[in-house]
């Protein structure tokens, strides 16, 4: 897999002959490199008021390539503003670079009068400006196929211009990996990614390393041991090329395990919505209902490549095609999940739970004898958490996980690494609002609304996983108390909130690496 890769520099020397184009990133028009860059910008912003605050492409002798880039952060000092500033920044210089057949850019960034405060604010911004860029780079699966990577991601390297060491390349270049497997993943039509697709992209990308990667592919195996997937499933059946797979990952890292990180992740390669089929073009852009679990598998992709000791980390993912036909799962049927609890079904289009539903409760059968562990469900689940918090990663978490400062070590990490999350809590509505009618059922997986039109619409569905899944024995007073912990990138998995045609982000891989590893 070619992406561009992070090249740490530090002595300008000689620079200009490996280099074809000088990249500033700044909030003051000034480089630490090259001084006299400041009174040339100051002219030329006087013709220009575009300068400092979008990139500009100028002609430069004394700069690497003789050709500059200038790209302005903005304002920095006040209360909302964050590292993404600079992501976005550098994400904007992309197309510019593309169009000016730049091939080899040098950056440098230079954010000058912080406040301490600040300082930490932005003490991730060269990570951010390396990964901004990367993100505009990037270009489907299906371009690069087509047109061959070199055609389409001609930039095959990026320097990183510091005079510290504190640029750890090895880590820059491990986290664009990651996001790259989530892109991909998250953002290829859904015939190549369909299931088994998913699955052995998955087998490829971890082929002869250090994470284990099983694929159950067999149905009659899946109907039996994940019930609540397989009714998703079951339209898909007949049809060889979109039948189910469940992926299960395993890393180990060398020395004694100190804590254990568990990841369910919803990986809907197309959602028809099922029985109640999506309408009025709500079909489209449905391929990417597989976020949560490309995001899970971008995530162990950065873990192979930082290989971190003393930590262990499972995955299992489920890859499921929502389709309609005549074997179609519908409402008001009662499945019993793997945890054997009778689920009711309120809407197919809630499909995401379901599966998640059944993982999480083989997660948590094998948490009970692992050191520390922490559970997660990652999915692109409800329109609810895109409509309340916008481009953030949504959590909800349970006491447990709270006790532990789950959600707000992952949200102060967010935050310096341009990966945001905004935390929710699990209230007592949530579990009354799935309890059960009658005696037929156990639980209510969903009302029959659109998310966006329910109350606590992102916050209930936490409250069915940990029903379906057995996690609710597992609270805080119980023998075996669990961590666990949903997320859902249904705001934050694609770009603009355009799930036809942005690209994906990664999400939330960028986050979990810097909390974890």
């Amino acid at each position: 897999m070619s992406f561009p890769k992070a090249i740490h520099e530090s002595d300008l020397t000689e620079l200009s002959q490996h280099y074809d184009a000088y990249v500033l990133i700044s909030n003051s028009l000034s480089s630490l490199y090259y001084p006299s860059l400041a009174e040339s910008l100051s002219a030329y912003k006087a013709i220009d008021a575009r300068l400092g605050s979008q990139a500009i492409l100028l002609a430069n002798d004394s700069v690497a390539g003789k050709r500059l880039i200038v790209a302005g952060v903005g304002m920095l000092d006040r209360d909302y503003d964050d590292v993404r500033r600079v992501f976005d920044a550098a994400k904007h210089t992309a197309s510019l670079m593309l169009e000016a057949g730049i091939r080899q850019p040098l950056l440098e960034l230079n954010l000058v009068g912080l406040n301490e405060e600040q300082q930490h604010i932005f003490g991730n911004a060269i990570e951010a400006a390396f990964l901004g860029l990367c993100q505009g780079l990037w270009q489907p699966l299906e371009a690069r196929q087509a047109l061959g990577e070199d055609q389409v991601e001609p930039i095959k390297t990026v320097g990183i211009l510091t005079r510290s060491d504190g640029v750890d390349v090895r880590r820059l270049n491990a986290i664009e990996a990651g996001k790259r497997v989530a892109r991909d993943l998250c953002g290829t039509e859904p015939e190549r990614m369909a299931p088994p697709g998913f699955a052995d992209y998955c087998v490829e990308t971890f082929a002869g390393s250090n994470v284990s990667v099983e694929v159950i592919d067999d149905h009659h195996q899946i109907e039996n041991e994940y019930p609540l997937l397989h009714a998703v499933a079951r339209a898909s059946i007949e049809v060889v090329r979109h039948r189910p797979r469940i992926i299960r990952m395993e890393y180990q890292g060398e020395g004694e395990i100190e804590q254990t990180l568990m990841f369910a992740g919803k990986g809907i390669t197309f959602d028809t919505g099922g029985a109640d089929l999506k309408v009025n073009g709500h079909m489209a852009g449905m391929s990417r209902d597989k976020g949560g679990a490309a995001g899970v598998a971008g995530f162990m992709k950065t873990v192979s490549l930082l290989a971190p000791t003393n930590l262990k980390v499972v995955v299992e993912i489920g890859a499921v095609r929502n389709s309609i036909g005549a074997e179609a799962f519908i409402p008001d049927e009662i499945i019993t999940s793997h945890a054997g609890i009778r689920v009711r079904v309120g809407n197919t289009d809630a499909e995401g739970r379901m599966l998640l539903a059944d993982l999480l409760s083989h997660l948590r059968e094998k948490a009970i004898n692992e050191i520390n562990p922490q559970l997660f469900s990652v999915a692109t689940l409800t329109g609810h958490a895109a409509m309340a918090f916008g481009p953030y990663s949504a959590l909800v978490e349970n006491k447990v996980a709270k006790q532990q400062g789950v959600a707000s070590a992952l949200f102060e990490q967010g935050e310096r690494c341009a990966d945001p999350v905004e935390p929710s809590l699990s209230r007592r509505e949530d579990f009354d609002f799935v309890k059960p009618r009658t005696k037929a059922d156990d639980v209510l997986s969903s009302n029959n609304a659109p998310s966006v039109t329910t109350v606590r619409g992102h916050q209930f569905p936490m409250a069915f996983l940990s029903i379906a899944s057995g996690l609710d024995q597992h609270q805080a007073s119980s023998p075996h108390p669990l961590a666990y912990t949903h997320v859902d990138i249904a705001g934050s998995g694609v770009e603009n909130l355009d799930w036809q045609h942005g690209k994906p982000t990664g999400a939330p891989v960028n986050v979990f690496v810097n909390t974890y590893l």
